[in-house]
């Protein structure tokens, strides 16, 4: 059987069968760059997230499970699930319903207080790792990131049929990333996926973080790379600080920005340019930044 549309009248049918007393709000499509779910707007104060690829199958029945777990111990908003939902007409995937949280996202609309973002990411991403990780799942950028060796090379490869001087540049980058010590530590909540796209923001400063289907467990590297993705070699260091981040992990976050940047920007590059044009400044940033 073919999978229906995810659509206005996908979700109208599916509230009225599961979440009847939500049945007639209106339901409008939010526009977003993401590539994992399609969200709507249920009525002002709720959000209906579908997964939409086939590898965010799972996703729904894992933030149903911890996120309200986590969000007490978390110094910024995050969504909390208010509606379990299950497939059902004709759509063959668990999904949720979140209450609403206001703002804009930072790939629409940039947020420009970065001092304020820096600290408030450093401090959010500390407050995460520190609740108790056990029995949390593996996060997808939870390994080590030298396991991307092979697809980072091949990205920097293709990276030199046009620019041979960043190529080099880029390779002495990679391979100083492949020397530093492997995280050690047990395994820390991240949330895997700290990208513009996934926060909010009012009037230029950061309000929430969203999208934590990549929230899991493992070495907190990943989400160093927000400190390239967003912000500057000015608030990088207002990030560390308030992030607590030692020198290698830091440093496997600036290989992060590397490999990710630079894969990201040539995969999405006609598909999603909002989230190349994030990659590409990504990439950018962590060479230039590179020590």
């Amino acid at each position: 059987m073919t999978a229906p549309a995810i659509d206005t009248a996908l979700v109208e049918r599916l509230i009225a069968a599961q979440f009847p007393d939500w049945a007639g709000l209106p339901v409008r499509e939010v526009d977003s760059a993401g590539t994992d779910n399609a969200v709507f707007r249920l009525g002002d104060d709720l959000a209906v997230r579908l997964p939409k690829a086939d590898w965010a199958v799972g996703q729904a029945e894992k933030e149903q499970r911890w996120l309200p777990r986590l969000a007490p111990h978390l110094t910024l908003p995050v969504p909390v699930p208010v509606g379990r939902g299950v497939p059902g007409e004709g759509y063959d995937r668990a999904w949720s319903v979140f209450a609403w949280l206001d703002g804009d996202d930072a790939y629409d609309v940039p947020l420009t207080d970065l001092t304020h973002a820096a600290v408030e990411l450093g401090r959010f991403g500390a407050s995460l790792r520190a609740v108790d990780a056990t029995g949390g799942p593996a996060s997808w950028r939870g390994g080590p990131v030298g396991g991307r060796d092979a697809e980072t090379r091949e990205a920097i490869l293709a990276l030199g049929a046009d620019d041979p001087d960043a190529a080099r540049a880029a390779t002495a980058a990679w391979e100083a990333v492949l020397r530093v010590p492997e995280w050690d530590g047990e395994p820390v909540w991240l949330h895997g996926d700290l990208l513009p796209g996934n926060l909010l923001g009012r009037a230029g400063r950061l309000t929430a973080v969203i999208d934590f289907g990549g929230l899991g467990t493992g070495d907190p590297a990943a989400d160093m790379m927000c400190a390239w993705t967003l912000l500057t070699a000015e608030t990088r260091p207002l990030f560390r600080e308030a992030a607590g981040a030692d020198d290698a992990t830091w440093a496997r976050g600036h290989g992060w920005a590397l490999s990710w940047g630079l894969m990201t920007e040539q995969y999405y590059r006609v598909e999603n340019p909002a989230l190349a044009a994030v990659a590409r400044r990504t990439f950018a940033e962590a060479l230039a930044d590179t020590p």
